[in-house]
């Protein structure tokens, strides 16, 4: 267990090395063949005085709302899924990501103020919620690089919750995710109580998706049900016991929404936090191909795309790092539409080097299957528990060798 959690902290600073901290002071330069993207950011972090970094991975009081206005470089200068993220300080808005502009915002009324100059004819509100080990800025420049990229006509609203940013503070980032649920809830309550929003889409990552489902959850209980107007909920890698996403399911009574789910088999970050875990298996771990039968009977659709050539050692990020997801994200699931076999084929946008030998489209990385509340069913897993257990006692004993992947 050990020596899987040292391989993984390992992995996560090299993709760090050599890159400065401190991101988030404005620069004056501007290129005109770069793209603008403004969000409004909703934390519960608590501030800093250091105004590079604006917010720590400590908890706050409240929810603080900002302003930013993200540059990103020429498309000529950049690969589509990738954060160019500046090798020194000041950013160079020609070959790196960039702060422009920051504003703090003072009360419900600012941001409503905010929705006015920033809400698309679509009248669609795109709202993130980031995963365990990152920075403020970190969730900054992965959202705004997520909706350049993807080419969703919305506003972005970004939620970041309390994370210290480091491999070894899981726990407290876990804790952090419990402390923003009540914030959470109420950003989503005010976003779709705006008379002016028509839409809501929700996508959370890894932890954030726990936050999510939670704060989802409570405001079903609360309220009866989950405001009309969220049209899509999407978990992306989802660090979600199974058994936890069970009852949060059935609080939800039903919901209209189109919820999608993005798993991925050889997710390494959810192998070890099914170990933390004591072995429960992680929501964005499921195999769809054992779960069929349970899969095809209700409107939770999965796509399994292990099959997929990742960017990141991990294989935590490819909702984000992968073309061809990240566009399908912006071209049909913030649309509203529901993604299906018979709708679109993630084989053709994959292309069939990407594919496994012997898959097709219907299989791992075309798979496209609705996922009812079975699939999380105790006893349904009982078939697969042996093969989990070995599985993970075969990664264990082959962590520090990649190959074995």
């Amino acid at each position: 267990m050990r020596l899987v959690v040292v391989l993984l902290a390992g992995l996560l600073c090299a993709g760090c090395s050599g890159r400065p901290v401190g991101v988030l002071t404005p620069v004056e330069a501007s290129v005109p063949e770069a793209t603008k993207v403004d969000m409004l950011v909703a934390t519960t972090r608590a501030p800093s005085t250091d105004k590079a970094i604006r917010y720590t991975g400590e908890r706050g009081k409240g929810i603080s709302l900002s302003a930013f206005t993200i540059s990103i470089p020429p498309d000529s200068r950049r690969e589509v899924g990738q954060v160019q993220w500046p090798r020194s300080l000041p950013a160079n808005p020609q070959t790196d990501f960039a702060t422009l502009a920051v504003k703090p915002l003072d009360g419900e009324k600012a941001a409503r103020s905010w929705l006015d100059g920033h809400l698309p004819p679509s009248r669609r509100v795109m709202i993130f919620v980031h995963g365990f080990n990152n920075r403020f800025e970190d969730a900054v420049y992965r959202f705004a690089q997520i909706v350049h990229d993807s080419g969703s006509e919305v506003a972005p609203v970004l939620f970041t919750w309390p994370s210290r940013a480091r491999v070894f503070d899981y726990l407290f980032d876990r804790e952090s995710t419990i402390f923003s649920r009540d914030a959470f809830e109420e950003t989503v309550w005010q976003v779709a109580s705006d008379p002016r929003v028509e839409d809501v889409t929700i996508m959370a990552h890894s932890m954030g998706a726990w936050l999510a489902m939670e704060g989802l959850r409570q405001m079903a209980i609360r309220r009866g049900k989950l405001p009309a107007k969220i049209s899509n909920v999407i978990l992306a890698s989802p660090d979600v016991d199974v058994d936890v996403f069970a009852t949060q399911w059935q609080a939800l009574n039903t919901p209209k929404a189109h919820f999608t789910l993005f798993v991925s088999r050889d997710d390494r970050a959810l192998r070890v936090s099914r170990r933390i875990a004591g072995g429960v298996d992680r929501l964005g771990l499921i195999d769809a191909d054992q779960y069929y039968r349970e899969l095809e009977k209700s409107g939770i659709v999965v796509i399994d795309l292990t099959a997929m050539r990742s960017g990141d050692a991990l294989n935590h990020g490819r909702f984000a790092s992968s073309p061809e997801v990240v566009r399908l994200i912006g071209e049909r699931l913030v649309n509203g539409q529901t993604v299906t076999d018979s709708q679109i084929s993630l084989g053709d946008r994959i292309g069939a080097a990407a594919m496994g030998v012997g898959q097709t489209v219907g299989g791992a990385a075309g798979l496209a299957l609705s996922a009812p509340i079975a699939v999380i069913d105790p006893a349904t897993r009982r078939t697969y528990q042996g093969q989990v257990e070995q599985f993970g006692r075969v990664v264990t004993e082959n962590a520090d060798d990649p190959a074995a992947e």
